[in-house]
């Protein structure tokens, strides 16, 4: 599991007088076909998520938890995974289409790399804002 520094709050300038409100699903895990190389794509392997969204406070919408963990699941089991950028950028794509989100940050994480080294494991972060 990594360390608790990477999953920072994001930083939003609100004007004076507004607030909001960020929620946070961390340490979500899917076993999946992901990666370039032939054996990536032929034996399955675990894929680690943390999405955090920030909503406009006061709530007009509610958001529910579990249309973010729809929206990281869809992506986590879409066909024909390849790279992390693409699964994140679908998840930011995703929660930012919900009601009431003004902006989303996903890391996923693939903790079994083939590299030559050792390794705990590879992490994009991909950060997006509703204008």
């Amino acid at each position: 599991m990594p360390p608790a520094s990477n999953t920072l709050p994001l930083v939003s300038v609100q004007p004076p007088g507004s607030s909001s409100t960020e929620i946070t699903l961390a340490g979500m895990r899917f076993h999946v076909l992901v990666g370039i190389l032939p054996h990536e794509q032929a034996v399955a392997q675990p894929l680690e998520i943390d999405l955090t969204v920030r909503c406009r406070a006061p709530l007009e919408h509610v958001v529910d938890y579990r249309a973010l963990y729809a929206v990281v699941s869809e992506a986590a089991s879409a066909r024909a995974l390849r790279y992390l950028e693409s699964i994140g950028q679908q998840i930011v794509a995703g929660a930012l289409a919900l009601p009431g989100v003004v902006s989303a940050r996903v890391a996923v994480r693939k903790p079994h790399v083939s590299l030559d080294g050792p390794l705990a494991f590879a992490e994009i972060v991909i950060e997006g804002t509703n204008g």
